[in-house]
Order: C-alpha cells, then sequence, then structure tokens
C-alpha cells in the first residue's frame, strides 16, 4: 500500500467578527424585558442546555443574577431531551463539562426526566414539559440560535427548539422523532406554541455567535414574540457562520467531533453531509471521505453522528461510550448516524484507506483539507494542490510553504493547527 501523501500548509481564513464587549451588562440589559414586576418571591427556572455555547456559563450566571437581583429564587433546569444518556445524573455532568454548576452560577440545578403532561396539539399530540420547571413559577429560556444538523426550515436550532424538545425531555423528543424529519421540524413548533401558550414561559434570551464561536448577539424576546423573531435571527446566525475553504474534497480530516461543537458531533453544515431520511444532501461542500481523529472528552463518550465519519482509529473506537451513543442516536431515530466506520490502528493507515479509495486521484495530488473539528475554521491546513485555489480568495491568507507530513511514534501526523 502507498504511504506517500499530499504536502500541507497552513492557511487562515477570515470571516466577519462582531462581538458582545461585556457579557453581564448585555444579559442585565435584556432581562430588563422579561421580567415582570411581580417576580419578587418568585421561583424562577432557568434553562441550560447540552450544547458547547461560548460564554454559556457566565451568560447563565448572568441571568441567575438578573432574577437574584430583581427577588426572585432563580434555580436551573437541563433542558436537552435525551442528552447525558438520558438520566439526571448524565445532564448535571453534561452541564458540569461546560462550566455550568451550582457554585459558579450561584444558583440549585434540579434535575429530573420526570415530565408532566400540559396540553396536546391541534392534531393531537401530548405536549410535556420537564417537572422542575412546569413547578416553578416561570421559566426564563437560554439557548443558541443557529441552522439545524438535521433539516432545513424557517425555525431550526433555538428557542421554540429548547421550549419543545429540551424542557420535554426525552419523553417528548421520542414522540417527535419518532415521525422522523416531519417531527423535530413542523410538529416541533406546534409543541412549542402550546408550551409557550401555557403563560409559564416569560420569555427568552437568544444568543447569536459568529465565526470565530464568540458571541455577536444577545437578545431578549418575550414569549410572544420567540415565534415572530426567531425566524430572522436564524438568517442572522447563518450569515455568520463559517465554511471550509473549498468545495470539493477528497479528504476531510478532523481532529476531534463531539456533542460540545455540534448536536451530531460534525456540523453537517459544514461537512455537506445530511445522511437523513427525507432530507436531501447539501449541494456544498463536496467531501469524498472524512477521518475523524479524536471524540472530545466534554461528549463524555457519545458519539452521535459517528455515521456520518468514514474512518477512525482503534484509539478513538475506544473513547466511544456504545450505550451513551445508542441513547441519543435511538431517541432520534435516525440509525444510520450511529453506525461505526471503519476502524483502522493509527493515523498512517487511516491517511491511506482514505486516499487509496479517491479512484483516480494520485495521492500526493489528493484534495485534502485538515480542520480542528468543524466549529473553529479560522485555521486550517490544505494540500498544495489547493494553494492557488484558495489564494484567489479575499478571505483566505497562506501562512507558510507546503510540507511533507511527518509522523510521531504512534503514526500521529505533526500537523497540530
Amino acid at each position: 500500500m502507498s504511504s506517500e501523501f499530499p504536502r500541507m500548509a497552513a492557511v487562515r481564513q477570515r470571516f466577519e467578527r462582531p462581538t458582545v464587549p461585556d457579557i453581564p451588562a448585555a444579559v442585565r440589559e435584556q432581562m430588563k424585558r422579561l421580567l415582570p414586576a411581580d417576580i419578587p418571591g418568585k421561583r424562577i427556572a432557568v434553562t441550560a442546555g447540552s450544547r458547547g455555547i461560548r460564554n454559556i456559563a457566565l451568560i447563565i450566571q448572568s441571568v441567575v443574577a438578573a432574577v437574584r437581583d430583581a427577588g426572585g429564587e432563580p434555580f436551573i433546569v437541563p433542558a436537552m431531551g435525551s442528552h447525558g444518556g438520558a438520566t439526571a445524573e448524565g445532564q448535571i455532568a453534561v452541564l458540569e463539562s461546560l462550566g455550568v454548576t451550582e457554585s459558579y452560577c450561584a444558583a440549585p440545578i434540579h434535575s429530573s426526566m420526570e415530565v408532566c403532561e400540559i396540553g396536546e396539539t391541534e392534531s393531537g399530540i401530548p405536549v410535556v414539559m420537564d417537572r422542575n420547571a412546569w413547578g416553578a413559577d416561570g421559566v426564563i429560556l437560554v439557548n443558541r440560535i443557529k441552522t439545524h444538523t438535521d433539516f432545513k426550515g424557517d425555525v431550526e436550532s433555538g428557542l421554540m427548539k429548547m421550549t419543545a424538545i429540551g424542557l420535554g425531555k426525552q419523553a417528548q423528543a421520542l414522540v417527535l422523532h419518532r415521525r422522523g424529519v416531519f417531527g423535530i421540524r413542523d410538529i416541533m413548533k406546534e409543541v412549542a406554541t402550546v408550551s409557550l401558550a401555557t403563560g409559564k414561559i416569560l420569555g427568552g434570551l437568544a444568543i447569536l455567535e459568529n465565526a470565530y464561536d464568540e458571541t455577536a448577539h444577545i437578545e431578549g424576546l418575550l414569549t410572544a414574540e420567540i415565534p415572530t423573531r426567531e425566524p430572522e435571527l436564524l438568517l442572522q446566525s447563518k450569515a455568520m457562520m463559517p465554511s471550509l475553504p473549498v468545495e470539493e474534497i477528497d479528504l476531510l480530516i478532523i481532529d476531534a467531533m463531539g456533542k460540545d461543537y455540534s448536536g451530531t458531533g460534525i456540523d453537517t453544515n459544514i461537512i455537506g453531509r445530511m445522511r437523513m431520511p427525507g432530507e436531501a444532501e447539501p449541494e456544498s461542500p463536496r467531501v469524498k471521505y472524512i477521518f475523524v481523529r479524536s471524540l472530545t472528552e466534554g461528549s463524555h463518550g457519545n458519539a452521535a453522528g459517528i455515521g456520518l465519519v468514514d474512518v477512525i482509529t482503534r484509539r478513538m473506537f475506544h473513547q466511544i461510550d456504545l450505550y451513551a451513543t445508542r441513547q441519543n442516536v435511538a431517541t432520534s431515530t435516525f440509525l444510520a448516524r450511529g453506525a461505526i466506520p471503519i476502524v483502522v490502528e493509527n493515523d498512517r493507515e487511516a491517511l491511506e484507506e482514505a486516499l487509496r479509495a479517491c479512484w483516480g486521484v494520485d495521492p500526493e495530488q489528493a484534495r485534502v483539507v485538515h480542520v480542528p473539528n468543524t466549529l473553529e475554521l479560522e485555521h486550517v491546513r490544505v494540500s498544495e494542490t489547493l494553494l492557488d485555489e484558495v489564494q484567489g480568495k479575499d478571505n483566505v491568507e497562506v501562512l507558510g510553504a507546503a510540507e511533507p507530513l511527518a509522523f510521531d511514534a504512534d503514526d500521529c501526523p505533526a500537523i497540530a493547527h
């Protein structure tokens, strides 16, 4: 088997970079819109999800402080469907991995998988809510608005989804996912509408992030504003998304995947793969093969989305908690995304196998892109054959000459970013 590899060069991509300079101050200002005058003495639940949102611990801490300063009694509830192995303890562990702890946020965390039925949709779908949240005097939603990794619509990942699936825990997630894309895209909005109409939810704090995974915008939405304002914020979020430097790729190397980077471990919008029954594959980018080198510690072994990958190493395979992965994938019902890809001994073999599968392409001339993950795409590496193409782009800077790959004693390439 050939051991020839393309020479790789470091490049830097530049994207638009709006940021929020003072996050606590921005949160305090927006919370003024959401907290009613009669809040003193009331127990207010603040939601916390499982996504790796930048500054999420600080944002939740600031929300808690705003509630307490107004005289309320805040507490935190995990709002993450079936994540964390679908257990109360597992969901607390997920929050701790994100820095959302009782000591840091100065509020208790009440975690339970129990739900209360609070109504039903016009089509008869039962609507449920986290028992602790429903028992509060009010709920403040806190979530990032972004494009979803499973479907496309006017509402994707954000406050509506957290209302329906996050606060609905595994029980609601199962009901919606059993109806496929129609369930999580269309019925999800119907479920959220019922929850919002109960009056239990006071409003939501919407977070937008720029292409550098930084907080770009924070906006408080009253309950009645969420259904109409969220689609507008989604369009803003999509306009700030990063992307790979080229569209045609033979091999995409990803250092790490995980739930702290994307709900599917690797962002389907970045890699151009959905592998979802009923959803068309994206037109761009077009990637032949994907090799992922590791699973993040913050994933707690949950490798949901591994079925989007073609090659992994034995090292990464041993990082996977098969039970946690199965729980998440089975709840989603998108079983192909939990399929284990080809497992090889080390990184060298992974590159050899993937490049050999690129029919008619000389390995040294392969179109290869190497990224740290699908969230951080400023500093990446590209194969020598791509240099002329990327040099013609206004937002790409080539940082040095292409160099041969060097491997360490464990056959891992020394291609750190």
